[in-house]
């Protein structure tokens, strides 16, 4: 029988640091609001933080949920991280007076997400399970940075056709380009060009 077979009979003590927890109290997921464009240095501030203060056991995992995106810039596929929740860091933690002074009180937050002023809401391992999912399928298959549809106007930035208006006809996203329908003359010519040189209107 393997220990993972049987958590219960786990002496209190035997288990790793990290992954033990006081007695009685689970850890639950948070958000907390952040500066915008501070994600990632808020996580660190916390880790931190949370490893000065010796309270690893109260606090789990901490998240900045990303995606992957594909843009064309000058010709070249450029594959850049968009972040999913800006301004938000999802927090896993033991909710008591101590956590919630540390997190809140660490440099580049604004508070908790939802509830009292110091009785923040959890949300559920589901939501966040779908966060995480979200993340996972961002790298394995990035999405463009301009998503664009059928139908769409849009105006063409660069190129012979600069400054006229088009309405999409078709969208590939394997090749970046897009069929556009072009008034000149007074007839609609559908011309092929990259997503870089168009612009919703």
């Amino acid at each position: 029988m393997s220990d993972s077979d049987t958590p219960e009979l786990q002496p209190q003590s035997a288990a790793p640091a990290a992954a033990s927890q006081p007695q009685g109290l689970a850890k639950q997921w948070y958000i907390v609001h952040a500066y915008s464009g501070m994600e990632k240095a808020v996580e660190r501030n916390i880790r931190e933080r949370v490893a000065r203060a010796g309270m690893e056991a109260k606090f789990g995992r901490i998240l900045v949920p990303t995606e992957e995106v594909v843009e064309i810039k000058n010709g070249q596929r450029k594959t850049t991280e968009r972040k999913l929740y800006p301004g938000y860091v999802f927090v896993e933690m033991v909710m008591d007076d101590e956590s919630w002074h540390l997190v809140n009180q660490t440099s580049k937050v604004t508070g908790f997400v939802g509830g009292g002023r110091n009785k923040p809401t959890p949300i559920s391992e589901s939501e966040v399970q779908k966060i995480v999912n979200q993340m996972q399928e961002g790298g394995e298959k990035p999405k463009h940075k301009t998503e664009f549809m059928v139908g769409e106007l849009v105006r063409v930035k660069e190129g012979p056709f600069a400054d006229f208006n088009g309405s999409v006809e078709e969208v590939n996203y394997e090749r970046s380009r897009l069929r556009v329908s072009v008034m000149i003359f007074g007839r609609s010519t559908p011309v092929e060009l990259e997503f870089s040189q168009v612009e919703k209107t």
